[in-house]
């Protein structure tokens, strides 16, 4: 690995580094309430193949903040109350950019349309940028302001890949320093980590982490799943297809194909598709309300309940997710399987039109009313 000069580092203490793991943990969750809205809004029996791979990407997205939970658990980061998972802020409020700093698209919560898929291919979108070179724009002006008068830059990540790959920096360099101390950066509780046995069956291998390369590892699975290997490449180090080309594949109706004897010169190239086509119904969705809040819906009315009901499960949810991270793995599994347990309750607001107003119908809410695990 080069070594990364100290002036293109935006992570340079611990403390640093556990807020850029805990920002990681928020955007990999910022896109699941998108995935989901989108996918239940699938009218049963249709558009199966859009069903499975957006569902494909989400429990992958799953797999991904689990990843970025050890790698913060590995590093001595804890989980307080009404912080991370729980914080006011963890869950986006919809529509909003990403949590990487990106402004030139905006997340909303709708329904399954090109529309919708053109920006989940934004978000999953890659960008190389080689170790020599900063990350973000203008860091040598920025950081010499924050310097000398307290500026705060605007982090901006064209990708979330970037964002993994400034925190692998501060990684490579904090482990350096403190070996050159005699000190550990993997100080954290080995028994907090989740490990195979506690995590859900799909989506991808989870990996404990103990050290630096476990924490490369991990982090370099996120990136990679996200948009492939490299800018010429469709798959990831386990020759599965990214992310990116997997929801192009639903706005072209053709599959991709990886040959995974022979991955790099007898798979498909970027945007050259030569697998089974399918069909795409786009009206085979229900007309959900886009970016649906709880005053959208009637005081009484059943909808609103059902509202309510959604989003107390999802709170409860994220709640279990935190609890599994906060040493106590064996949690995982049945909380990641709640997820899915969801999908009738986002259906039963789906199916519905919102009194008075035809022609739309309800959809859920993603907040956090930090409930009880009882």
């Amino acid at each position: 690995m080069t070594t990364i000069a100290n002036d293109l580092r935006l992570i340079k203490t611990v403390d640093n580094l556990k807020n850029y793991l805990i920002a990681a943990m928020k955007i990999e969750h910022a896109t699941i309430p998108p995935y989901m809205t989108a996918l239940y809004s699938i009218k049963p029996g249709t558009n199966l193949e859009a069903f499975h791979i957006i569902r494909g990407v989400a429990v992958e997205e799953m797999l991904h903040l689990t990843l970025v939970a050890n790698v913060y658990n590995a590093v001595g980061g804890t989980f307080e109350p009404n912080t991370a998972l729980l914080a006011p802020d963890f869950i986006p409020k919809y529509p909003s950019y990403l949590p990487t700093g990106s402004t030139d698209f905006q997340v909303g919560l709708g329904k399954f349309s090109q529309e919708t898929v053109e920006t989940f291919r934004k978000i999953e979108r890659s960008q190389h940028v080689k170790e020599d070179e900063p990350l973000v724009a203008s860091r040598a002006l920025e950081e010499y302001l924050f310097d000398i008068i307290g500026y705060q830059p605007n982090r901006s990540f064209y990708t979330i890949g970037l964002f993994y790959t400034e925190i692998i920096r501060g990684l490579f360099a904090l482990d350096k320093e403190y070996q050159q101390k005699g000190e550990n950066l993997f100080c954290g509780d080995p028994k907090r980590q989740i490990t195979p046995e506690y995590y859900y069956n799909g989506g991808g291998d989870i990996i404990p982490v103990t050290d630096i390369d476990s924490a490369i590892r991990a982090l370099t699975v996120i990136q990679e799943q996200g948009e492939g290997s490299t800018n010429d490449r469709i798959f990831d180090a386990e020759r599965e297809l990214a992310h990116d080309y997997r929801f192009q594949q639903i706005l072209l109706g053709q599959y991709y194909v990886i040959d995974k004897d022979d991955p790099t010169t007898k798979s498909d190239q970027p945007n050259q598709p030569t697998g089974k086509h399918f069909t795409v119904d786009w009206d085979s969705v229900y007309p959900i309300k886009e970016n649906a809040a709880l005053s959208d819906y009637p005081d009484g009315s059943e909808v609103r309940q059902a509202a309510l009901d959604f989003q107390s499960a999802y709170s409860e949810f994220l709640t279990k997710i935190q609890y599994s991270f906060d040493g106590h793995p064996e949690h995982l599994i049945p909380a990641v399987g709640g997820m899915f347990r969801l999908k009738e309750q986002a259906n039963t607001l789906m199916r519905n039109p919102i009194p008075g107003t035809p022609g739309v119908n309800a959809a859920p809410i993603f907040r956090i009313d930090q409930p009880s695990l009882s």
